[in-house]
């Protein structure tokens, strides 16, 4: 089934959800989600669906604290963590010894911003549709000279690459954006962004939050610096844990300014005279980690250790392109890019005010987000064709009854 309508600034929009394998198979997973039984859930990219292997692997961890107390973190929670920066550097072909964990992006780009020289390059390349963690890290840094630059959107979808030759130069320090604009699901072309930035001498991170997990990921192919992601969307592994992606031969050169004591060296010595940091990322960690959140992601992981990177993107844009074909013939206008092979599993439907048909919906037992001027519905591998019509024709009753 394929459509084209007019979208944007008077491009038209084609779909062809057939272009994509359906991977109907994957919905055997789907009885692992309890939140299904009762509600029809396309918001994975607020929050993935909580699985059994999660709360399991949260029971285990509340066991062992239970029967052992301090004693599991030498036994076996200092384990876990190296499993998991094992599992994250399979996931997007890096090593271990490159992946730091940590609580939260902010937290993960204040570590990173505190290891950068801003004398001679003192300028923060970003874009006006980047998540706004970003830009307060750097404007808070006014008082020591650093100047961010916003690089401004295209119909509020994409960001021009030709925008960040022009913005980049050699007083850049950072570039600094997503893999998947949050606000349209575009799938930005980071391998030719790392290559605009380091031909001017400048780094590249990449918030690939709204992309690890829906978005196979080669840090080595794409040649970034950094890349930060975490378990809270698509790696279904709730809150509280993120990753760094440092480039191995970069790491000698980092030394963060606000280090915590799981970033040095001989972290059991308790030395608290000198500061030592190891040869690899966890120079980038700083205190005690949550590990509860360690064990949910880690039971978030296995099913896309299972389901492989190129099946989830597949299935995910299969069922993404059939909504968009679905709400185009309800009338709707999706803020989406025009080519398919931008688009992720993040779908924008403009309205003029969101909130009330969000609520309307979940008060019908649909749950989906809005942001600014659209509502916001995210499948993903354990949805169906049937609820993206649900969406949609709730959608149009709403609508039709006056609420938007």
């Amino acid at each position: 089934m394929s459509t084209a309508s007019p979208a944007g600034a008077g491009r038209a929009l084609a779909t062809d959800p057939g272009r994509w394998p359906a991977h109907d198979d994957l919905l055997r997973y789907r009885a692992d989600f309890p939140i299904f039984a009762k509600t029809n859930y396309l918001n994975s990219c607020s929050l993935g669906a909580l699985s059994v292997r999660t709360m399991a692997g949260i029971n285990e961890y509340m066991a062992l604290w239970g029967s052992m107390g301090a004693a599991a973190w030498y036994e076996i929670w200092l384990g876990r963590l190296a499993e998991l920066r094992q599992q994250i550097g399979a996931l997007i072909h890096a090593s271990a010894e490159e992946i730091a964990i940590g609580p939260s992006i902010s937290s993960a780009l204040t570590v990173i911003s505190s290891c950068i020289d801003y004398g001679q390059r003192n300028k923060i390349v970003t874009t006006d549709l980047d998540f706004p963690t970003v830009g307060h890290q750097w404007l808070a840094k006014h008082k020591q000279g650093v100047e961010v630059v916003f690089v401004p959107h295209r119909d509020r979808i994409s960001v021009d690459l030709d925008a960040f030759e022009q913005a980049i130069d050699e007083r850049t320090a950072l570039v600094v954006t997503s893999h998947v604009f949050f606000t349209s699901g575009y799938v930005q072309d980071i391998k030719a962004i790392a290559e605009i930035a380091h031909r001017k001498g400048a780094l590249v991170v990449i918030d690939a939050y709204q992309g690890t997990g829906q978005i196979p990921t080669d840090v080595q192919d794409a040649g970034v610096d950094f890349l930060l992601s975490g378990g809270l969307k698509w790696l279904l592994g709730g809150t509280g844990i993120v990753f760094t992606y440092a480039r191995r031969d970069l790491l000698p050169q980092l030394e963060p300014s606000v280090p915590g004591w799981f970033a040095m060296k001989n972290q059991f010595a308790f030395d608290i005279h000198s500061v030592e940091y190891p040869d690899t990322a966890l120079r980038l960690e700083q205190g005690t980690h949550s590990i509860s959140a360690v064990y949910a992601l880690l039971g978030g992981l296995s099913y896309i250790a299972e389901i492989g990177p190129a099946a989830l993107r597949e299935r995910t844009q299969h069922l993404t392109e059939d909504l968009i074909t679905r709400a185009l013939a309800a009338g709707f206008a999706p803020r989406v890019a025009p080519d398919p092979a931008h688009r992720s599993g993040i779908v924008l439907l403009n309205m003029e005010n969101p909130r009330p048909v969000v609520t309307a919906l979940a008060q019908a037992g649909t749950i989906v987000d809005m942001r600014p001027g659209a509502v916001r519905v995210s499948p993903y591998f354990y949805n169906t064709i049937e609820e993206n019509q649900i969406v949609v024709d709730a959608m149009v009753k709403i609508r039709d009854q006056g609420g938007q």
